[in-house]
């Protein structure tokens, strides 16, 4: 059932993923699944507001004591908080507090706008998803129990089947690339109750497997130019947003 509903203002909060790495522009900036969707939403509604507080690298507590009562003040229609799944990742993590300080921010925003959205995030396939699979599926299931009690909607993108497809992330493998956050807002669009305007689940052709060497060079350039240095901000409590303001702190009118 499709639903024509239309929002006014719209404010995303969250952490990289939010932000729009790695959906680069050309002048260096990135866009992002949170942007793609303001687009179209804009388009709808003359006016159209939009404000994005997502910083890269938040952990969970950084998000609901830096954003979330920023994002309850502006009485925005939409909002979609987007956060944890860079806790999971870290060598220590209580998942219970984790889902606390979620159902804190849910229980702060869902009042405070029209409609809240919440997400079960894509994860990539290979052995990084494998090992902390177990945190994240405890998140993502207490994702599930807060849309249900606070009637908020859940855009399910960790069960896409395509979005764990490798084709779909940035060199980093922690981000997706341009496609899969085109994908994203294509999902959300939907979950809102807008007309499909693609079909944001169909697989990627298939490809032809790479050769050993090739894959090897991939895994050597990977370690030397992301990995090794997410390892060396992990030892020395370091995140890639320190410093950094919100990607867009002001709900403020969405120039087309």
């Amino acid at each position: 059932m499709h639903i024509n509903v239309t929002y006014n203002s719209f404010v995303a909060l969250g952490d990289s993923f939010t932000e729009g790495m790695s959906d680069g522009l050309p002048d260096g900036s990135y866009r992002g699944w949170a942007d793609l969707l303001a687009a179209r939403l804009a388009a709808r509604t003359e006016g159209f507001r939009y404000a994005n507080l997502a910083v890269r690298g938040k952990l969970i507590r950084q998000i609901a004591d830096e954003q979330v009562d920023t994002a309850a003040s502006m009485d925005a229609d939409l909002v979609a908080l987007v956060g944890g799944l860079n806790d999971t990742l870290r060598p220590k993590c209580d998942v219970d507090e984790v889902c606390a300080l979620l159902e804190q921010s849910v229980q702060r925003l869902a009042p405070s706008c029209r409609q809240l959205v919440l997400m079960r995030s894509p994860i990539r396939r290979g052995p990084v998803a494998t090992r902390f699979l177990p945190r994240m599926e405890q998140l993502f299931r207490s994702v599930d129990e807060l849309a249900a009690r606070h009637g908020a909607v859940v855009v399910d993108l960790y069960g896409a089947g395509v979005l764990g497809d490798p084709r779909m992330w940035a060199d980093d493998r922690l981000h997706l690339n341009a496609e899969g956050h085109r994908r994203v807002a294509e999902a959300v669009w939907q979950a809102l109750g807008h007309l499909p305007g693609h079909d944001w689940t169909e697989p990627l052709p298939a490809a032809l497997p790479l050769g050993w060497a090739t894959r090897r060079g991939a895994d050597l350039r990977f370690t030397r130019e992301h990995l090794v240095p997410w390892i060396g901000r992990r030892l020395t409590g370091r995140s890639s947003g320190d410093g950094l303001p919100p990607k867009r702190a002001e709900l403020l009118p969405y120039e087309l």
